[in-house]
C-alpha cells in the first residue's frame, strides 16, 4: 500500500469551491473584508486574491457587484441600481454648513491638521464640528506631524468610501461636479487649491485610501 504524501493533505480546494467561500464571506460580512481577511479564515493554501478576479467577472452586470472599498472588497448594490433603494435609506443626521466643509478639507486635503483646517476655512473649527465626524467614523486621527508640537492630522475613514461608494481619494468629485450636483453654491469654495475645476490627478493621489462627502 503506497502512503499518501503529507502535502496532500494540505491541497487547497478548486478555484471554484475558493469562489464560493469568498462570495459567502463577503454577503454575511457587515463590512469591507480584506484579502489577508478572507486568507485568513480560508483554507490553507487558498488564493482569495484569484477568487476575487474570477467572482468579480462573474458579478459584472448583475443587480449586485463585488467591489474594491479602500484596501478591502464588498458585495454591494449596482450603483446604477440605487434608486431601487432610496425607501430604505433613512436619513438621520444632517450636517452642518461647518461640519460639510470640515469633512471637505479633510478629504481633499488630507492629512490635515487642525490648524490648516481653520486656515484655508478662515474661522477656527470647533471640537463640537471634529467630534461629530469622529462619531460618524467618516474621519479619524492619521499620522503625528514632524513638526513642532507634532500636532495630530486628520484622514477620512474605509467608512466613509463605502457610504459614498467610492474606491479611492481617486474618485473625488471634481468643483464642477459639486456644483451641478447642487452641492455647492457660488461662494467661494471651502476645498482650496486641490477642489478646483480641473482636479489634480496627483493630489487626489496623495490622499489615496480615502474619499465624497456629502449628505444624499
Amino acid at each position: 500500500m503506497t502512503d499518501t504524501p503529507r502535502d496532500s493533505l494540505f491541497e487547497a480546494p478548486p478555484m471554484a469551491e475558493q469562489e464560493r467561500m469568498v462570495e459567502a464571506i463577503l454577503f454575511a460580512s457587515a463590512e469591507p473584508v480584506t484579502v489577508k481577511e478572507l486568507g485568513d479564515r480560508m483554507p490553507h493554501g487558498c488564493d482569495p486574491a484569484e477568487a476575487l478576479v474570477y467572482l468579480r467577472k462573474r458579478y459584472e452586470g448583475r443587480g449586485v457587484q463585488v467591489v474594491r472599498v479602500g484596501d478591502a472588497w464588498a458585495i454591494r448594490t449596482a450603483s446604477d441600481l440605487g434608486f431601487l433603494m432610496s425607501r430604505e435609506v433613512t436619513e438621520t443626521r444632517k450636517l452642518s454648513r461647518a461640519a460639510v466643509e470640515t469633512l471637505a478639507i479633510i478629504a481633499y486635503h488630507q492629512p490635515v491638521t487642525r490648524a490648516e483646517i481653520e486656515e484655508i476655512r478662515g474661522v477656527a473649527v470647533s471640537r463640537g464640528t471634529v467630534d461629530q465626524l469622529l462619531e460618524m467614523d467618516w474621519i479619524r486621527f492619521g499620522r503625528r506631524r514632524m513638526t513642532p508640537g507634532r500636532p495630530v492630522t486628520f484622514v477620512v475613514t474605509q467608512t466613509f468610501l463605502d457610504h459614498f461608494g467610492l474606491e479611492s481619494a481617486r474618485d473625488l468629485p471634481g468643483l464642477a461636479d459639486l456644483r451641478a450636483a447642487g452641492l455647492l453654491d457660488n461662494r467661494p469654495s471651502p476645498l482650496g487649491a486641490v477642489g478646483r475645476e480641473d482636479e489634480d490627478p496627483d493630489a487626489a493621489e496623495a490622499g489615496e485610501g480615502q474619499s465624497e462627502l456629502f449628505e444624499d
